[in-house]
């Protein structure tokens, strides 16, 4: 078995993200699962025509996307992806896209298919706190997961996909105003190696897009 997982590089003015910085810290192999690594620009659509040509390459079993949500205070296991791109901020090539579709006359939405509330249980039986979220966003990340899963869909890929958003760093939150909530590295990536624990373990169980 072979899952992708992915994770930002810095955007909005920081010099780190800590999607990427713990997806770089996973090792290369999870029980039976190997481990392919990869880093996303963050562009919209650029990064998602970077990841359809890795799922190509790999051709992975499942696929767990990673992005930085600054401000949350919990590891997010994302639900559902918009086909929306409203961008309150530039992407790294200065692109700032308003009321856009991600894929002209697709789906209004598509819904995780990792097992996300079981997701949810490991991560919090391990004492690290972790939610459900019903929102992406309308930026990158919100853009990625969506043309990953309509990659899936449209392919008809025998694989699962899925998204989760990770808090600032301390770090990173300190050199911020006010009391910015932050997880450690370490904290994590525990999360994340746990969130793939249970999609290696669920896999066989899963419904296929």
């Amino acid at each position: 078995m072979k899952i992708l997982v992915t994770g930002f590089d810095p955007f909005g003015g920081q010099s780190v993200n800590p999607a990427y910085e713990a997806v770089r810290l996973l090792p290369d192999q999870i029980g039976t699962a190997a481990i392919i690594k990869a880093q996303i620009p963050t562009i919209f659509g650029q990064g998602a025509d970077l990841l359809a040509q890795l799922m190509d390459a790999h051709k992975p079993n499942a696929v767990l996307l990673v992005g930085q949500a600054g401000g949350r205070s919990a590891i997010s296991v994302e639900r559902i992806a918009i086909n929306v791109r409203d961008a309150s901020i530039a992407d790294n090539a200065g692109a700032q896209p308003v009321d856009q579709p991600v894929v002209p006359d697709g789906p209004a939405a598509y819904f995780a298919t990792i097992p996300v509330k079981q997701i949810i249980r490991k991560v919090q039986d391990a004492g690290i706190t972790c939610r459900i979220s019903d929102s992406a966003g309308t930026f990158v990340c919100n853009d990625l997961m969506y043309r990953m899963l309509h990659h899936i869909d449209v392919r008809h890929l025998p694989a699962i996909g899925g998204f989760i958003h990770v808090p600032y760093l301390p770090q990173q939150a300190a050199s911020l105003p006010g009391q910015v909530p932050s997880m450690s590295l370490e904290m994590i990536v525990q999360a994340l190696h746990l969130a793939l624990e249970e999609i290696l373990a669920s896999f066989d169980t899963l419904p296929i897009l």
